[in-house]
């Protein structure tokens, strides 16, 4: 298979830079008058599917949304990921897998390996165990072809006790997982296939992402106070920006067209503030 980097980047040619993710809230499957139950789960995942696979670069499942419903839930989450590949977008499960030794390479290869039933293109993964702790991850990424998303510098109010944190060497905590993400990427092309989670709230604030060669997934549009032109502070990145939306998105379903208008719409906005070119 080819890198993740490569597929992202040809995907992203052909549909554009619109990441949404499908995140069944209990109020949102409320709002779409389904049961919150994995029956009304599933309803939702297929619907949000069947609107937007077969036109958005990346699916986003939030897979605790389905966790919930424990295996009736995880079965879901398995065909919205087969069904989300065979529309042909790229599937990125939102997982933030964290840790060490076996049990992090326990994770890679639940989320990582082709043979898993839970395989998925990419999966988001948290380095607040040490950088070092992800290795398991990225060395499953890189012999099956698929991507890693390090949470960076995340919305929440207070990442920043932690991700601004100035360690000795005199950098942000964030910059010093920006730097080693850019050097797991060095001198690959297209692009690399370790990104970063920086959410379009926190604005990049003090990151250099200049070496990146890799994609950046900027969550927080929409529901959580991001507006598309506050995407502008990621012109400059050495790779590609993910604009990541889902309740700005969701909330026009069930109706089939009106969660495409919003799509349409979401992506247009977005490619006007990253200088992208408009289809």
């Amino acid at each position: 298979m080819k890198p993740f980097g490569e597929r992202l980047a040809e995907a992203v040619r052909q549909r554009g830079p619109l990441c949404v993710g499908i995140d069944p809230h209990a109020s949102l499957l409320l709002k779409w008058g389904l049961p919150d139950s994995a029956e009304g789960l599933e309803i939702f995942a297929t619907t949000v599917i069947d609107a937007l696979g077969d036109r958005v670069a990346v699916l986003k499942p939030q897979s605790a949304f389905f966790e919930r419903f424990g295996s009736a839930g995880i079965a879901v989450l398995e065909s919205a990921i087969r069904q989300s590949r065979e529309m042909g977008a790229l599937v990125l499960l939102d997982v933030k897998r964290g840790d060490i030794a076996s049990t992090a390479q326990a994770y890679a290869e639940a989320y990582l390996n082709p043979a898993s039933p839970l395989y998925a293109d990419a999966m988001t993964v948290s380095p607040y165990l040490g950088v070092g702790s992800l290795e398991p991850m990225l060395a499953e990424a890189r012999a099956s072809g698929s991507g890693v998303f390090v949470l960076t510098r995340t919305s929440n109010p207070d990442s920043h006790q932690l991700q601004q944190a100035v360690t000795a060497s005199g950098v942000s905590v964030a910059q010093t997982v920006v730097d080693a993400v850019a050097g797991a990427n060095q001198g690959v092309s297209p692009l690399g296939s370790v990104g970063l989670v920086v959410g379009a709230t926190r604005k990049a604030a003090g990151l250099d992402l200049s070496r990146l060669n890799g994609p950046v997934l900027a969550p927080g549009l929409g529901a959580q106070g991001a507006a598309a032109e506050d995407l502008a502070v990621f012109i400059d990145v050495d790779g590609m920006v993910l604009p990541s939306y889902s309740r700005e998105v969701l909330e026009q379903g069930p109706d089939v067209d009106a969660l495409r208008a919003a799509a349409v719409r979401a992506d247009r906005e977005c490619r006007i503030a990253l200088k992208y070119p408009i289809s």
